[in-house]
């Protein structure tokens, strides 16, 4: 791991010195320099090795646009260091977290990369369920889970799941065939009682050295097959697979087949709502536009009535200047905040250009523009609310 400390002395090479001795490639770099110059030139000059981490005095002549916009450009997280009010504020508005002290010691900040969401609950052995949601509209739910997905895979033993039972899009995504077992299959063996770790690897599909894939429904009238009870087992098999199983799912949470009649029966958007309710946390998926946001804003609270006190990792994706005005992401945090009581939001970009070479050559973003600001997103998303402590108890 490669980190840029860009700090007042002697905080600058006090941490850098203390992060070497954890195992870093820890570099010190004038804070008097805009850090746009140092971020973009250390990088430039780091050859096959790529900086991870920069430590950034939160100032106004230090932590500027332009830096934000190139870390993420580049998949270099910040932590923004200082004091007081006005740091705070200065920091949040880029999306940025609590500013970390300048008397904290390296332990201390790779501790705090490593803290997952605030109120998480400890997952079952370290393994976990991750649901992925979004409002109707395509705000980018499968993009989104197919990249989590990756993302997590580089440390993990993970596995995607498409449980999409409207509009199911991973294996077109990938490439993968659709025709084959998938996550129907996994879900009929459940009735058979056949379904265990086993039979999950037989059925399932690797992509690349990344997850390990469940396809979704290749008809949208072969919903039936992920009925609720089958899909809760499933995914409680699923958690003796993987480390982390992310599902995809639709959007609708509505049960109005069930005001309509008062028998007994499929329901159709049961596997959303058993996968929602089965995961340890939900990421939700916000298109970062003003109808995007609306339509958020207007599902989440049906969202929340559905999964109770699951936590939340809010995400908004496809963010750009253009429907936002120039503050773009002070606009979704204000918006969030006020209408939806959201006040930790994690921010995708807009990269149309990778985004179509990954659907032109059906691979994740990740593996044809590990450079895209959504990967760096998604790093992002991952390393703050996502992260787990993976060392194994003693």
């Amino acid at each position: 791991m490669r980190a840029l400390i860009a700090l007042d002395e002697p905080h600058a090479t006090r941490l850098a010195d203390e992060l070497s001795r954890l195992g870093w490639d820890a570099l010190a770099v004038p804070v008097t320099t805009p850090g746009i110059a140092a971020a973009r030139g250390a990088v430039r000059d780091a050859g096959d090795q790529e900086v991870d981490l920069l430590v950034v005095a939160a100032r106004h002549d230090t932590l500027t646009r332009e830096l934000v916009t190139a870390c993420d450009r580049e998949g270099v997280r910040i932590v923004p260091v200082g004091d007081g009010e006005a740091t705070a504020r200065l920091a949040q508005a880029f999306g940025l977290g609590v500013p970390m002290s300048p008397r904290a010691s390296g332990r201390e900040l790779v501790g705090a990369l490593r803290n997952p969401l605030p109120g998480a609950p400890a997952p079952r052995a370290g393994r976990r369920v991750i649901a992925v949601w979004g409002p109707a509209g395509s705000p980018g739910r499968s993009t989104i889970a197919i990249e989590l997905a990756v993302e997590l895979a580089r440390d993990r033993d993970v596995a995607l799941i498409d449980a999409d039972s409207h509009a199911p899009s991973i294996a077109l995504a990938l490439g993968l065939p659709d025709e084959g077992p998938g996550f129907a299959a996994a879900c009929r063996q459940v009735s058979l009682g056949a379904l265990d770790v086993a039979e999950l690897d037989r059925i399932a599909l690797r992509l690349g050295r990344g997850p390990r894939v469940l396809t979704g429904i290749n008809r949208p009238s072969r919903w039936p097959e992920l009925r609720e009870d089958r899909v809760r087992a499933a995914l409680a098999v699923c958690r003796e697979w993987a480390d982390d199983t992310v599902v995809d799912v639709a959007a609708s949470l509505d049960r109005d087949e069930e005001i309509v009649s008062d028998l007994a029966g499929d329901r159709r958007n049961a596997a959303t709502i058993a996968a929602l309710q089965e995961a340890d946390l939900i990421v939700a998926v916000a298109a970062a536009d003003p109808v995007g946001i609306s339509r958020f804003v207007r599902g989440y609270a049906q969202l929340r009535e559905t999964v109770g006190a699951t936590p939340i990792a809010v995400v908004a994706n496809r963010l750009r200047p253009g429907s936002l005005g120039i503050d773009a992401r002070g606009q979704v945090r204000r918006s969030l905040d006020r209408f939806a009581g959201i006040r930790d939001v994690w921010f995708v970009p807009q990269d149309p250009r990778s985004a179509d070479a990954a659907l032109l050559a059906a691979r994740p973003i990740a593996d044809v523009a590990r450079r895209s600001p959504i990967v760096s997103g998604v790093r992002r998303l991952v390393a703050e609310a996502l992260a787990v402590d993976t060392r194994k108890a003693a």
